[in-house]
């Protein structure tokens, strides 16, 4: 009687990818991966960024167009981010 269920089963299955350690140096130990968390924020805070350097000694507006623009931009991409996250479990 075998009592084994299917994530027994998934667990033997599992998909090994061979990654050069040239390439990749973390690969030797074990960690491959990204700081999610820590990009978002660092993205927020670069978007703050750009709109406090609004504030200063501008006499054209095109560097205003250009921090408007990018901000605007990086919180465009946060957004979108933020919805692929929410609706990662549909896939």
């Amino acid at each position: 009687m075998v009592v084994a269920g299917k994530a027994v089963e998934k667990r033997g299955q599992a998909v090994v990818t061979k990654v050069d350690p040239r390439d990749e140096p973390s690969a030797e130990w074990g960690w491959h991966g990204r700081f999610p968390k820590a990009t978002r924020l660092m993205a927020l805070f670069s978007a703050i960024v750009m709109f406090a350097m609004l504030i200063g000694n501008h006499h054209g507006r095109t560097e205003d167009v250009w921090l408007i623009g990018l901000g605007v931009g990086i919180i465009v991409l946060l957004l979108i981010d933020l919805r692929r996250r929410r609706t990662a479990w549909r896939r």
